[in-house]
């Protein structure tokens, strides 16, 4: 979260607060020290009203509306407008945002894109375009009806006509197709900023060596990118000379508004796309055969898309658990599931900044992790297991179920931990990072500095050890080296 200072610096913030809200009156002091600062006060008084004019002008120039419990980005907004208006003599209208993304349908990206359009159109400064290959459907995450909406035809001479034709000012991709990502670097009437929410690492243990570093190349001549992960964004991107900043993801829930579970039930959940084999259910699934021994009521609800799925259901047959896993197909309101919830088991190999995760956080439930401590989310509340042994996730999930106070503790600490990532917070900083990437790198790099960054020294154990784990579940990169991995070396 950004320093209070920030705001008390800024002098419109001063002004506005001057005028909306009343001051302490001091009391009268007949010494010389008191008529020296009361002589001052008055002409930081007429200073002050000078400076208030000229705000309630460039209101009017530019027909913003007051919003004051927004003030604070209203605050940053008027200062680039102003910036603008003195510097560059420019008046310009509503800023076009247009964000891209394949289709709104099932997944972690699609659920993000919603939420931050659906905040962002709640703002007067942005005029909103979504950009997709896929046409409206029912089982999309929902957004507002007024979003202007336009298809693309999977060209990348459709999406430049369709940003020129719309006059868009600045684009946030979400995709990995390196021809887009070096042609939209090299079309300047479009800022585009570079959503990254998959770990290069990930790419690594795809062992799709050629492709990332395509991609790498890429991203070193993008001018705006985005990141999820603290050691990625200040340590290998600082090294490979990404210009990153690191962002949080929305958080489905709002944190205020949710009752957490009452941990009451002995029901453990997976969820998210099953049929990815880097989520590694079937982890889950193989430890629930020594939970039952132990806690033999227990259930495990799998909610998940059907596709891809047909190795989980056989494994759960063969391992005779078909009485105590349930496979429920892909829903749009997964609170249902959370708020009955004991235990959230998340085996994945890699992640960024999950929702699933972060969504069981907010409802109070504890998690098991298996070895993606770096994770922003991943803190309080979870236990981080650094081996992929189904036996290990069992031992940990009874331990929890078996022991009421532990698991109630564990949950609400979990839950505690998630007000730091509040929507609020992050729809603030994703205004400041749109106004500052519309005024340009200055301000970019400005924002930048004002992220609080992990230490190399943390950042490199965090990269040690998921280098371990990666060579624990894929011995072709046996022979990679983390200085390897820095010099981007290992092809």
């Amino acid at each position: 979260m950004k320093n209070k200072n920030f705001w008390n610096n800024n002098i419109f913030s001063k002004i506005i607060n001057f005028f909306i809200y009343k001051k302490n009156k001091k009391k009268k002091n007949n010494n010389i020290k008191y008529n020296l600062i009361l002589k001052i006060n008055k002409i930081l008084f007429k200073l002050k009203f000078l400076y208030f004019i000229i705000f309630i002008i460039l209101f009017k120039i530019y027909k913003v509306e007051i919003n004051i419990n927004n003030k604070n980005i209203y605050y940053s907004y008027i200062k680039y407008k102003i910036y603008n208006r003195i510097k560059e003599k420019k008046i310009f209208e509503n800023i076009k945002f247009g964000i891209y993304i394949a289709s709104l349908t099932n997944g972690g990206r699609e659920r993000i894109t919603s939420l931050l359009i659906n905040y962002l159109s709640r703002e007067k400064i942005f005029e909103i375009y979504l950009f997709t290959n896929t046409y409206k459907n029912p089982l999309e995450y929902k957004i507002p009806d007024n979003i202007t909406r336009i298809k693309i035809n999977n060209r990348i001479t459709d999406l430049k006509s369709k940003l020129i034709e719309n006059n868009i000012d600045i684009l946030v991709y979400q995709s990995y197709n390196v021809k887009e990502i070096e042609f939209l670097n090299k079309l300047n009437k479009v800022k585009t900023i570079f959503y990254v929410h998959t770990s290069f690492l990930a790419w690594i243990y795809c062992h799709r060596l050629s492709f990332i570093k395509s991609l790498y190349n890429a991203y070193k001549k993008s001018k705006f990118v985005i990141s999820l992960i603290h050691f990625e964004n200040d340590f290998l991107f600082k090294k490979w000379g990404i210009n990153s900043i690191l962002m949080n993801n929305f958080i489905t829930y709002n944190y205020d508004e949710i009752i957490p579970s009452n941990l009451s039930y002995n029901t453990i959940i997976m969820i998210g796309r099953g049929g990815d084999y880097l989520k590694r259910f079937d982890l889950g699934i193989k430890a629930m055969q020594y939970i039952v021994k132990e806690i033999p009521d227990c259930e495990m609800k799998i909610i998940s898309s059907f596709h891809g799925t047909n190795y989980l259901r056989s494994l759960t047959a063969k391992l005779k658990l078909s009485n105590n896993i349930k496979f429920i197909d892909y829903t749009l309101k997964p609170e249902i599931y959370y708020s009955n919830a004991t235990l959230h088991i998340f085996p994945t190999i890699i992640e960024c900044f999950p929702m699933v995760l972060s969504e069981s956080k907010v409802f109070g439930i504890p998690n098991i992790i298996v070895g993606i401590e770096y994770v922003s989310a991943a803190k309080e509340g979870v236990i981080n297991i650094n081996n992929d042994q189904p036996e290990t996730i069992a031992k940990e999930a009874i331990k929890i179920l078996k022991n009421e106070n532990y698991k109630k503790k564990l949950g609400r600490i979990a839950r505690e931990s998630m007000k730091q990532f509040k929507n609020e917070y992050t729809y603030r900083k994703w205004v400041e990072l749109l106004l500052a990437v519309y005024n340009g790198e200055y301000f970019y790099n400005k924002l930048k500095k004002e992220d609080k960054k992990i230490s190399e020294k943390e950042a490199y154990k965090q990269l040690e050890n998921q280098l371990r784990l990666l060579k624990m579940r894929m011995p072709k990169l046996s022979n990679i080296s983390i200085n390897d991995i820095l010099n981007f070396n290992f092809f």
